[in-house]
């Protein structure tokens, strides 16, 4: 089951659209940590073994 942080990754594009450009690197560089931390939770899920 993968992790859906990609929702919180999309919403911080959004707001960066929406900001003055000295900010709008800050709430980038957020959306993109997000981002990885997506991809570590699920790589992570990934070796995960589920015992029945």
């Amino acid at each position: 089951m993968p992790v859906k942080l990609s929702s919180a990754s999309e919403m911080l594009n959004n707001f960066a659209a929406a900001l003055d450009p000295s900010h709008r690197n800050t709430a980038l560089g957020i959306a993109q940590l997000v981002m990885l931390g997506e991809l570590a939770v699920n790589q992570a899920l990934d070796n995960v073994e589920v015992k029945a």
